[in-house]
């Protein structure tokens, strides 16, 4: 089997100006590309990018999937912190800014302490870092 790297993820929006600037203004991404249909910001990581579906559309020929409007969470984006107390500062300061506030952080059984939150465009996301033993 051969291996692939996933360089990039790239979240789906009907409004890009407006999920740019929740994930710039909310959750501190800096913007590295800005054009009407597509937004990239600068990450250490893996690459972070906002594109309309109307702009996949006509790069896929038109796929349908792109034209139907989506219902239901479509991707979850996972934000570790290096400790539980900056998982409950950083869920605090998303919701002061504009994050949905979904679950507050909680210490769960699998070790983490984590937090749910909602992004404009209805998708939830975690912050959560792994508990001291």
């Amino acid at each position: 089997m051969k291996n692939v790297k996933l360089e990039g993820l790239t979240l789906l929006a009907d409004d890009v100006a407006r999920l740019a600037r929740f994930y710039q203004d909310v959750l501190g991404f800096t913007i590295l590309i800005e054009e009407e249909h597509y937004v990239e910001f600068s990450n250490s990581g893996v690459r972070l990018a906002i594109c309309s579906k109307s702009l996949m559309a006509e790069n896929t020929n038109g796929y349908p999937s792109f034209r139907e409007s989506r219902r239901g969470q479509a991707i979850e984006l996972n934000f570790q912190c290096d400790s539980p107390d900056q998982v409950y500062a950083l869920y605090d300061e998303f919701v002061s800014k504009g994050a949905i506030d979904v679950t507050a952080p909680q210490i769960k059984s699998w070790g983490h302490t984590t937090g749910f939150f909602g992004d404009p465009e209805g998708n939830i996301h975690s912050i959560f870092a792994v508990n001291p033993v």
